[in-house]
């Protein structure tokens, strides 16, 4: 029992966290290649998926998402009216939610990395005491959302519920915004000629 307690307990948490930055890093590279950006971006509603994903699962990518999908909310609108920007909403939540597992995990694994952060212990005390409602607020916010997964994954709450939460809160901030975006576009576009 000795040693199948260690490799539990020390092994596959190392292993788990060195997936995590090997991830990131793969993904940090992909997301600085605009061709790829773009071929995504051609790919409609799979692309909003594909490039929310990314985006997310890089902790090394804040705040590129947004305006991407915003960009392609806009084509979107032109194309299918009110629907496509909310789709785009809704696929590009999807693939946040499974982007911020890899957050999950890194705090899952490695609970030393960032528990010296005041924000980080602040954001510990939050998702301890008010769980899913707050998980539900954070991801609402643009940024630093990536602390929030690892406080979520040291706390071992439940993975399940996570990414549901994930991709409700942020669903709803890419549907807005993105709405928002094609409308704001269609309303000063007349003013370009």
């Amino acid at each position: 029992m000795g040693q199948r307690g260690h490799l539990r307990n020390k092994i596959i948490p190392l292993l788990t966290l060195l997936l995590v930055i090997a991830i990131s890093v793969g993904l940090f590279l992909l997301g600085r290649n605009p061709e790829l950006v773009a071929r995504l971006q051609s790919y409609g509603y799979l692309g909003a998926f594909l490039i929310s994903l990314i985006g997310n699962a890089s902790v090394l990518l804040p705040g590129i998402v947004l305006p991407i999908l915003s960009g392609l909310g806009i084509v979107m609108y032109s194309a299918t009216g009110l629907a496509g920007p909310v789709i785009v909403g809704l696929a590009g939540g999807a693939g946040a939610a499974l982007g911020e597992v890899v957050g999950y995990m890194a705090g899952y694994s490695g609970r030393g990395i960032v528990e010296r952060s005041q924000l980080y212990g602040r954001l510990v005390a939050w998702v301890r005491r008010w769980g899913t409602i707050a998980i539900f607020i954070f991801t609402l916010v643009p940024l630093f959302f990536d602390l929030v997964g690892l406080a979520a994954g040291v706390l071992r709450f439940p993975l399940w519920k996570f990414v549901l939460i994930c991709w409700l809160g942020r669903s709803l901030l890419y549907s807005v915004f993105i709405l928002l975006a094609a409308l704001g576009w269609e309303a000063v576009l007349p003013y370009f000629g």
